[in-house]
């Protein structure tokens, strides 16, 4: 039988895991849409000019 002591420290392993996981996939997937665009700013679409008030 695991000890509460043993669970609490699986569980905390099994989530840093997981976190490490997910920002590695994040990190892939700016890595990516970097790659395909080049800058991520240049990817979005210009602003509609008339919903910006006049200067």
């Amino acid at each position: 039988m695991i000890s509460n002591s043993e669970m609490i420290r699986i569980r905390r392993q099994m989530q840093r895991r997981i976190r490490d996981v997910v920002a590695e996939r994040r990190r892939a997937r700016q890595l990516e849409a970097h790659d395909l665009s080049g800058d991520p700013t240049e990817s979005r679409p210009p602003a509609d000019q008339s919903l910006t008030p006049a200067g």
